[in-house]
């Protein structure tokens, strides 16, 4: 029995917009971490008004930003890399699936 029969006459679709963004996901995964981690160090010369507890409340306070935006940048090119990574297999060669016998359809049981 042949597993992986591909289905006679099949084109397989040129590829498209998903290898160009699963192509830029490490570039933007890097970009995700630096810009923040930059913002955070720059934000240590920005704030140095008020009290020395304002300074580090409000430096805290950013930094849990930048975490979370580091995060969040993570986690949406995750899903865009599962969605190309679909679109991607789906654009792939297709295959003859084994058919399957219903013993009643045509004629159902009364």
């Amino acid at each position: 029995m042949n597993w992986l029969g591909k289905l006679p006459g099949y084109q397989r679709t040129p590829y498209g917009v998903e290898v160009r963004l699963l192509r830029m996901l490490p570039s933007g995964l890097l970009a995700g971490v630096v810009l923040p981690a930059c913002m955070s160090a720059l934000a240590r010369l920005v704030f140095n008004q008020g009290t020395s507890a304002e300074i580090e409340h409000n430096l805290q306070t950013f930094d849990f930003v930048m975490v979370g935006l580091a995060v969040f940048i993570w986690i949406a090119s995750l899903t865009v890399a599962i969605g190309c990574v679909i679109v991607w297999l789906m654009k792939g060669p297709a295959y003859v699936a084994d058919g399957y016998n219903v013993s009643d359809s045509d004629k159902p049981k009364i």
